[in-house]
């Protein structure tokens, strides 16, 4: 029989490696590398590749968002969203018994090192990034941190999907040409389109729990089925807008490659009707995962075949 977990009452600690792994939460880290892979590919049409400098972004936005979902796990319990039934990857602190403090820690850790290669990816390119690159920590950090964090509004899906996809594959592209690209601008945006239906997924998942914890989530206010409607309509509009950028010659035909990346998005959008229970959504929030990464390497796979062919 599992012990009732409550702050200040949790399970014998575990220190197996798969729990520190868990709590990085690895089907969200897609958001992280598919950026900076979509802009450094769109960076070399423009200018041979920096591949150190490509590590370092690689390596900085993996941290940032490890350390954004250890702050999403520590505030969670702290404000006793989390328990040992929650579903999700989740959870290091009341199943696996965790020291929230030590969670606390790991995630100043990880901005810690992300700051330190941040300094590197500055002094190789402008410091101004190191503006632009705080403002992106901070925007991680209160997410659910802070006295109003934005996960509790309407509004997390916008700002995933702004710093995390848009700020994100423009920073990976000006650390290798010095500047900004039209064609950088655009391409971004169904990039950051899929990062925030990603995020919609899980307030899909959680409408329910959230509402009872007091949380104003998009999911929340227009409610479960217009929830699924949108994350429908996110899809049709992030592959729409990447046939338009075809269609105008801002980006190669071969850039139509993403559009096979449909029939995930189209499986994950019907995996959420008519589920109510967070267990059966969970193949549907990890199809909305899927199909940011699929998309993602496809379509940096049709910008490179465009660069070569």
């Amino acid at each position: 029989m599992q012990p009732v977990t409550h702050i200040g009452h949790r399970p014998p600690a575990r220190r197996d490696w798969r729990v520190f792994w868990r709590l990085t939460r690895p089907h969200t880290l897609t958001a992280a590398f598919v950026p900076v892979c979509v802009g450094t590919v769109l960076a070399m049409g423009e200018t041979s590749v920096n591949w150190l400098l490509f590590v370092a972004m690689m390596a900085a936005s993996l941290l940032i968002q490890a350390a954004t979902n250890m702050f999403n796990e520590y505030y969670d319990y702290k404000r006793g969203l989390d328990s040992p039934e929650s579903v999700g990857i989740g959870g290091a602190i009341v199943r696996d018994g965790l020291k929230p403090k030590t969670v606390l820690a790991l995630a100043f850790a990880c901005f810690g090192a992300a700051m330190l290669i941040g300094v590197y990816i500055c002094a190789q390119s402008s410091w101004w990034l190191a503006l632009v690159g705080t403002v992106c920590m901070a925007a991680g950090y209160f997410y659910t941190g802070g006295p109003v964090p934005i996960a509790y509004t309407p509004f997390g899906e916008l700002a995933a999907g702004f710093f995390m996809g848009f700020m994100i594959i423009l920073i990976s592209f000006f650390i290798q040409t010095g500047g900004v690209s039209k064609e950088a601008v655009l391409v971004a945006v169904p990039v950051a389109i899929f990062i925030g239906a990603i995020l919609l997924a899980n307030n899909i998942r959680d409408l329910d729990g959230d509402r009872e914890k007091g949380r104003k989530t998009l999911a929340i206010l227009i409610g479960r089925d217009w929830a699924i409607r949108v994350l429908a309509m996110m899809f049709a509009a992030a592959f729409l807008w990447t046939v338009a950028l075809v269609l105008l010659g801002i980006v190669p035909f071969w850039a139509m490659l993403a559009l096979l990346s449909a029939p995930k998005a189209a499986a994950a959008a019907r995996g959420f009707i008519g589920k109510t229970k967070p267990a059966e959504m969970m193949p549907a929030m990890k199809a909305t995962a899927q199909t940011n990464t699929q998309f993602g390497f496809l379509l940096a796979i049709g910008l490179l075949f465009g660069q070569w062919l």
